[in-house]
């Protein structure tokens, strides 16, 4: 059982849901990032998605666009998005990390490269937003002799061919978008979101978590509720970004840019 299917397991046992906050590798500089996760799990943070940064994140709004850019500007690539989850792994080997990104920077790194330097710097999985299942076979024969979770968005409007094979294929947990469109949009029809992720929970096992639009104890707990746990990408992001703004990168600094995650962890648990 891989970490990630373990600490979900642990928290389904103890009724609690799962928080995941996403943050990109980088931003505002690399040990910067190695704080702010830290820091993210000790504010209940139960596994962390660490964006990978690229210059064209198709599915991202501009807060998480923004944060790419920062981090590119300083040269982030892979190499130093492996290091920073290297370094975390040194005080922490509990929490579940996903690399979340798009396709390019693993075929220019090579599928067989990329998932021997993640799994050994720590990767627990996988999520590649531009590579649908259908062309996922190479990556997966790697993957799960590694014990790296694959994990595959389900949107709306995903076909029931396309679901039949993420079902199949998906481990760790089922990404659920909750709307339409890219990062940073709100959540404006809870209802709908509630039925299509009963019928997920319907034909799989794999926990169902949502993200897109969590972005304060509302949307949280809403989403929360009709699943396994929340995902939190820009609302976080665009905290992270206030760092890079006041140019404050200490100890109190990186706190109160998580202070979101702690919040949002009291309103799920009470």
């Amino acid at each position: 059982m891989s970490r990630i299917s373990k600490t979900i397991a642990a928290a389904r046992q103890a009724g609690r849901k799962v928080l995941v906050p996403y943050l990109v590798a980088g931003d505002p500089d690399r040990d910067t990032t190695v704080a702010l996760m830290h820091q993210l799990v000790s504010n209940g943070a139960d596994i962390i998605e660490l964006g990978v940064p690229f210059s064209d994140p198709s599915s991202d709004g501009p807060v998480i666009q923004l944060g790419a850019e920062r981090a590119l500007r300083q040269g982030v690539g892979m190499k130093t998005v492996l290091s920073i989850v290297s370094e975390f792994r040194q005080r922490d080997e509990k929490t579940p990390i996903v690399l979340m990104g798009y396709l390019n920077p693993l075929e220019v790194m090579g599928y067989e490269n990329f998932v021997s330097q993640a799994s050994a710097a720590g990767v627990d999985g996988v999520l590649v937003v531009d590579l649908p299942v259908s062309e996922a076979k190479e990556l997966l024969a790697l993957t799960q002799p590694a014990q790296m979770d694959i994990i595959f968005l389900v949107a709306p409007t995903t076909t029931e061919k396309r679901l039949q094979g993420i079902c199949e294929h998906s481990s760790g947990y089922l990404y659920y978008v909750s709307l339409k469109g890219v990062t940073g949009a709100a959540i404006t029809d809870a209802d709908s979101i509630a039925g299509r992720v009963k019928a997920l929970r319907e034909r799989t096992e794999l926990p169902v978590v949502v993200g897109f639009g969590i972005k304060d104890e509302a949307s949280a707990t809403s989403m929360a509720a009709i699943s396994d746990g929340v995902i939190v990408g820009s609302a976080l992001v665009q905290k992270i970004g206030e760092l890079t703004d006041s140019g404050a990168r200490d100890e109190a600094a990186v706190a109160q840019a998580c202070e979101l995650i702690g919040r949002l962890r009291k309103a799920l648990d009470a």
